[in-house]
């Protein structure tokens, strides 16, 4: 893997590879110490064109526990308010000794167009609609461990796990993503939402569609709530927040109706008292702050694979093994 920029990027089998990475991560946040020499001397640059807590905060700190300098570009205090065009920025950050770029930025598809202007390694932490990897990758990872830990070695850990993603689908990178990692893992995904929050065409999307969240409530053994974005309201594609909180909400009532094991999940962050309606802390298993946890080791083995050793993660065991002197 050169880049992250999608799961394509993965190959066959790169997701699950990526889940046993994760693995040793976890591993090494559970120390005293949690930090190893395996990237020292190598520098993270954290470029972030739009607004980010969990997902900054959480590759920084995954850079530092693998030991690399990390490099924080800040839109609001640079050249580009000069008149700096974008690639003259990243040029510039590379002549620096950036070994990788972490993007995120509005734009659907900037990170392939900086992979084009350096030989450093580009990780996508999201781009407008598109996508979200590390996302899509911590999502699967806490889904996994969860669930009791199926085999990874059948390609197929996800295997009769029935998920829904309710909410805004349309404009949700972390949809995309996450469709494509839950699925490749073996899982069945239906979206929910109404008909204006869908894509326009769902025919690549190996899913099944509804607008009903009552229909499927009883069905399911995870519900993924999305981030209701207000700025949709301005753009007609809803009549307006209580309407929708009336029929795609975690209401109390129809989490009453939950069976016990279901998993709810939610990228952050949540508006409270509109995708969501009670205490995530109240649900039984509510899995939001562990997918906020894990989205560290996963940002680890993802700047691992890509930098450890040239790329060879032959060597996991043995760089990962020893503690930061």
């Amino acid at each position: 893997m050169r880049h992250l920029r999608s799961l394509d990027d993965l190959g066959p089998g790169g997701v699950v590879r990526l889940l046993g990475l994760t693995d040793h991560m976890v591993d090494i946040g559970r120390r005293a110490m949690p930090k190893v020499p395996a990237l020292r001397g190598r520098t993270v640059a954290m470029c972030f064109f739009e607004d980010s807590t969990r997902t900054r905060l959480s590759f920084d700190t995954a850079a530092k526990r693998l030991s690399a300098d990390t490099m924080t570009f800040s839109v609001s205090n640079s050249s580009l308010n000069k008149g700096e065009s974008l690639r003259d920025t990243i040029e510039t950050l590379e002549s620096m000794g950036v070994d990788a770029f972490v993007v995120r930025h509005r734009s659907s598809g900037v990170p392939w167009q900086i992979a084009r202007w350096t030989s450093a390694a580009v990780v996508n932490a999201g781009d407008g609609w598109h996508q979200h990897p590390t996302q899509a990758l911590l999502d699967a990872y806490t889904l996994w461990t969860s669930l009791g830990r199926a085999p990874l070695e059948d390609g197929r850990p996800l295997a009769g796990v029935r998920v829904a993603i309710v909410g805004d689908i349309k404009h949700s990178r972390v949809a995309r993503s996450d469709v494509d990692a839950f699925t490749q893992l073996g899982a069945e995904v239906v979206l929910v939402a109404p008909p204006t929050l869908l894509p326009p065409s769902l025919e690549a999307w190996p899913v099944t569609a509804t607008d009903r969240l009552d229909d499927v409530l009883d069905t399911v053994d995870v519900l993924y709530l999305l981030r209701m974005q207000r700025e949709r309201l301005g753009e007609s594609l809803l009549p307006g927040l209580r309407e929708y909180t009336s029929r795609f909400a975690l209401t109390p009532e129809r989490a009453a109706r939950l069976r016990p094991e279901v998993r709810v999940m939610h990228p952050g962050p949540m508006n409270r008292g509109v995708e969501i309606g009670v205490d995530p802390a109240r649900l039984a298993h509510s899995l939001i702050l562990d997918q906020v946890t894990n989205g560290v080791a996963v940002r680890m083995a993802v700047l691992f694979d890509l930098l450890a050793q040239g790329g060879d993660t032959s060597t996991t065991v043995s760089a990962l093994g020893d503690r930061h002197d």
